[in-house]
């Protein structure tokens, strides 16, 4: 069954960057190639939020539509990662991160955390100075 691992959270000030990482295993039902992955993130007291995705041929979207082009997301198939780089980082992004996957074929992913199959335990980000 496939697996999801986040890591790269962490304590970071204002106007910094991180890069968070979602490792999948695995897999054996379906290749990697059409296994889309989206990120959501969870503020304190707040409910889950859709912030970006990517499907199996790389193309991106973003979920949230108002990060200003801070939140990108890349696809490492050598090592079935996805990375999602967050720059500028304000203290509104401090969050648990969760990734979350689902196999679609043709290409298409979905920032509806409902739409997926396969979740992550989560990385914590916190901006503060």
């Amino acid at each position: 069954q496939l697996q999801l691992a986040e890591s790269g959270g962490g304590l970071v000030q204002p106007g910094g960057s991180l890069r968070l990482s979602c490792a999948a295993s695995g897999l054996t039902d379906f290749p990697w190639g059409q296994v889309a992955i989206g990120w959501f993130r969870q503020a304190p007291g707040k409910e889950r939020e859709g912030v970006s995705c990517i499907d199996g041929s790389g193309q991106d979207v973003d979920v949230l539509g108002s990060t200003k082009g801070r939140f990108t997301l890349s696809r490492d198939d050598a090592e079935k990662t996805v990375y999602l780089q967050i720059n500028s980082l304000e203290p509104e992004d401090t969050a648990v991160y969760f990734c979350a996957a689902r196999r679609s074929d043709p290409y298409y992913c979905a920032g509806e955390e409902e739409w997926y199959h396969y979740w992550g335990q989560g990385t914590r980000v916190a901006v503060s100075s």
